[in-house]
């Protein structure tokens, strides 16, 4: 018993110790992610300041006159008293500093190269080799972060945060400019003296960390340079001036066109190394005590080990019957689902024949010549109420059949240029929905394959509800694609968007969102197209939905592939 009170004691020192580190590393981490965190969402902030202000400006005539007509000699000072707000006042130092305040602007042209100003004073004075950073190999799409780093002549001025923002023409649309505004960095850089944390920004294979001694900066620039040519990821450890330190770094702004930037960081472990061997001094007295009441206890805890061996006879019994009520119960389970699937599918069937009755009945009244004209309008509209029942039932049989697995495809070759044709043969035939203008591109044997009665259900529900909720003189784009072995169909509509949060649920069945509460529709019409692409192999998808435009998108295998 001694022995084994002494093999856990080591066993609990030795995983003491691996946890004190673990947990010390994994706060230093914590502090970094919080730090790099705060930052993050003070740059949001500027950026959705910075964002809304390039909105306004980009919206300026003259700004978009000179850039449009090529007149650039008037760019710089038609943006001039727009950006007069936003650029730093030298001038007035006691000012308070404002959230969003540049050091410097420039505009790019529709490559990417910076535009130079006549007058570089007014719009933030540069150095070439800090103008040239500025520029990218093609204009940015989005808005994009970067970093420039100071002349090298003044090492100890510090990086610039830079931020862009593409400007798009009124007239087509297309990126024509865009604009950079230089800032100082929100946080970065600054030292946590509470904890001895010092961070700096790592760009251009350069470290710029002020506080950092010139006799640890070479280890510490090996030392990152090393973990990104090897793609590791950041936590390693270096000793500076003998002490050693952890070392944490993270991307300040991924995915942009600007250099890579990572904030780097180091943390000296000297109280971590402390707490360590504190831990042993007192795991070496914990395992004395333990040895010496583990002798003496060893006999009475012998006499007592059957215990345990019963007590696990006891439980494996008892784990052994709640196996078993968990089996039946899961048996019961899938068998009320099934008789669920079964009372679906019968109750639709048994729902068909009284609708068929119950509209010829409607019917048969409309053929009488002595109905007043209001009433014989409310017989038609019960009539029609009818056919939407009718339409309720198969959808609701064809799903029980798909979620008892008993429907089968029989797969040949559709072409979809016929089926979306005969679609708009019958469009005039189609009561609900505003008058659309329909524009269709597709390839000249637009063949997949499929069932052609499934997938005949499949476009018509897109291409209904593409009608259905558009608005008077909107528009519905039907364009077709071969990607690799797949047929790509999009169907696009014009109209009111779909809320963002409602947008994850316009698949399942009998969601019907804010946008359908005056459309006639019973909400399985998309559960139904995307449950019968999923059977084809396929898959449908929302691409987009904003005040523009809703977008479908529709896969299927084609003919030709297996």
């Amino acid at each position: 018993m001694a022995l084994v009170i002494l093999a856990v004691t080591a066993a609990g020192l030795y995983v003491a110790q691996r946890k004190v580190a673990a947990e010390t590393e994994h706060d230093l981490q914590r502090d970094f992610q919080s730090a790099l965190a705060a930052q993050h969402e003070v740059h949001e902030i500027r950026r959705a300041a910075l964002a809304e202000r390039c909105r306004a400006l980009v919206g300026k005539p003259r700004i978009h006159a000179a850039l449009e007509d090529n007149a650039l000699d008037l760019l710089y000072p038609s943006a001039k008293d727009e950006l007069r707000d936003v650029m730093s006042r030298e001038a007035e130092p006691e000012a308070p500093k404002r959230i969003l305040e540049a050091k410097f602007y420039r505009f790019l042209d529709h490559r990417g190269a910076v535009i130079s100003p006549p007058e570089a004073h007014e719009v933030g004075a540069l150095s070439p080799d800090e103008e040239g950073q500025l520029a990218l190999r093609e204009a940015p799409a989005d808005q994009q972060t970067g970093y420039v780093l100071p002349r090298a002549e003044a090492a100890q001025e510090k990086i610039t945060e830079v931020i862009a923002m593409p400007i798009f023409s009124t007239e087509t649309g297309e990126q024509i400019a865009a604009i950079v505004l230089g800032f100082e960095p929100a946080t970065v850089g600054q030292a946590r003296t509470d904890s001895g944390m010092k961070s700096g920004i790592w760009l251009k294979g350069r470290l710029h960390l002020p506080r950092l001694a010139e006799s640890a900066r070479g280890p510490v620039e090996h030392a990152v340079a090393q973990h990104l040519a090897d793609h590791e990821a950041s936590g390693s450890g270096v000793e500076l001036d003998g002490v050693p330190h952890r070392l944490f770094f993270q991307r300040l702004n991924p995915g942009s066109l600007f250099p890579p930037a990572y904030e780097v960081c180091l943390y000296p472990l000297s109280d971590l190394l402390a707490r360590q061997r504190q831990l042993r001094w007192q795991a070496a007295a914990a395992c004395a005590v333990l040895l010496l009441g583990g002798i003496g206890a060893s006999h009475f805890l012998a006499a007592r080990l059957s215990a345990p061996v019963e007590k696990l006879a006891v439980d494996s019994e008892e784990n052994r019957s709640q196996r078993e009520r968990a089996e039946a119960a899961l048996e019961v389970t899938s068998e009320e689902l099934q008789r669920a699937a079964r009372f679906s599918a019968d109750t639709s069937h048994q729902l068909k024949t009284p609708v068929t009755v119950l509209r010829a009945g409607l019917e048969e009244l409309l053929t009488h010549d002595d109905l007043p004209p209001e009433l014989h309008e409310e017989i038609g509209s019960l009539v029609h109420q009818t056919f939407r029942l009718t339409n309720i039932i198969e959808d609701l049989l064809l799903l029980s059949r798909m979620d008892a697995g008993r429907l089968h495809l029989e797969f040949e070759t559709v072409n979809l240029n016929h089926l979306i044709e005969a679609w708009l043969d019958d469009l005039s035939a189609i009561p609900e929905g505003p008058d659309v203008e329909v524009e269709i591109d597709l390839p000249p044997a637009f063949e997949i394959a499929g069932e052609r009665r499934y997938t005949t259900l499949i476009v018509e529900n897109l291409l209904v509800n593409a009608r259905k909720y558009n608005r008077p003189g909107g528009e519905i784009r039907i364009s077709g694609d071969e990607v690799g072995d797949w047929a790509v169909l999009t169907i696009a509509n014009t109209g009111k968007s779909i809320p963002a949060p409602a947008q994850e649920h316009i698949f399942e069945r009998f969601h019907r969102g804010l946008m359908a509460e005056n459309v006639p529709g019973h909400g399985l019409g998309l559960n139904l197209a995307r449950e019968l692409t999923r059977l084809h192999h396929g898959e449908l998808r929302l691409v987009r939905s904003d005040e523009a435009w809703t977008i479908f998108e529709l896969r299927f295998r084609l003919a030709r592939c297996p």
